[in-house]
């Protein structure tokens, strides 16, 4: 070997020692398991359905995607947590719900749901319902309604959190019916409904984590909050045609922090957007009532930017704003 071949290798080998490692991790994305942070309780339907996608995700990732559940603050703890610690490197993303985009305006954060958050993928939205015991007084949503008209500020339900979509789409309900309702915050799903299987509240506003309960008799399902009659409860009414007023469907996806590489962005929002449509993930969607609302990266964060700035007024109207 040559003097001038050896220092040529040695050129090459200096050369490669030097370039950057996360460049050429990146290249790879990923080589270890991704951490999918739900920030509610295990077996509620958020939970339900995010596991079936992770899964698949995992499939198509080649690498495990675990599930952590990190309830608190009507779903907002675990995404502010992830974009105040996590490195933005992929390995780490979270659900991204609703009430991110409305809980800035009710109190105080430390975090932006704009500029603090990479979006990745939009994936559904929920069937939200109006559920009681099987031997509760109330048959329809109109006997209870006219019972806390009747008696101010006692009759109660519970709710997935304050600021969560189920809690403001019940506070616009009292507005539209001139009532005052007695509003007692949970965790998540699961802790919501053994506490009205339990008798301790006497009612919830949810997403369709309740469906077991509705079938199998244990709870009525009053009212629903959609556009139209739900396909699987055909019979129930939904909040509009019976006058309030109140459609809502709160769409989901997926965010990790902000500053994450465009390449591994795309690499996680393909093997996502595969998932949600994978039969497991369309078969817990049916269970639970709801469409895939798919959108890109891009539309996805355009379509919360514009939801934040139009969810200013709708807080305005409940007169939730901080002072």
């Amino acid at each position: 070997m040559t003097r001038r071949t050896c220092l040529g290798l040695a050129l090459t080998a200096t050369l490669c020692a030097a370039l950057p490692l996360p460049a050429l991790a990146q290249d790879k994305f990923p080589t270890k398991p991704i951490t999918l942070i739900v920030p509610f309780p295990a077996g509620g339907s958020t939970d339900r359905h995010l596991r079936a996608i992770a899964e698949d995700a995992s499939k198509h990732l080649g690498q495990n995607v675990i599930v952590e559940n990190r309830p608190g603050a009507g779903g907002t703890l675990g995404p502010a947590n992830m974009a105040k610690s996590a490195k933005p490197d992929g390995y780490t993303v979270s659900l991204f719900p609703l009430g991110m985009l409305r809980m800035p305006y009710m109190m105080k954060t430390d975090w932006d749901p704009i500029k603090d958050f990479t979006y990745i993928v939009g994936l559904s939205g929920y069937t939200f319902g109006f559920t009681v015991r099987s031997d509760s007084p109330f048959k329809t949503f109109n006997d209870y309604i006219d019972a806390a008209r009747a008696k101010p500020n006692t009759i109660d339900y519970g709710s997935t959190g304050v600021g969560s979509s189920p809690h403001l789409l019940m506070e616009e309900i009292a507005i539209n019916a001139k009532v005052k309702l007695n509003h007692v915050p949970f965790k998540g799903n699961a802790d919501l409904q053994q506490a009205l299987l339990g008798g301790h509240i006497m009612a919830q506003s949810d997403a369709t984590g309740w469906d077991q309960f509705v079938d199998s008799g244990k709870m009525r399902l009053l009212v629903t909050f959609g556009e139209k009659r739900t396909k699987r409860w055909p019979e129930v009414p939904t909040a509009e045609e019976l006058g309030y007023g109140v459609v809502s469907s709160s769409p989901y996806g997926l965010a990790g922090p902000k500053g994450m590489d465009p390449k591994v962005v795309q690499i996680l929002h393909d093997a996502f957007k595969q998932a949600l449509f994978s039969p497991r993930s369309m078969e817990v969607m049916q269970q639970l009532n709801q469409e895939p609302a798919y959108r890109n990266s891009k539309d996805y964060q355009e379509w919360a930017q514009a939801t934040y700035a139009k969810d200013k007024q709708l807080i305005e109207h409940l007169g939730l704003m901080a002072k």
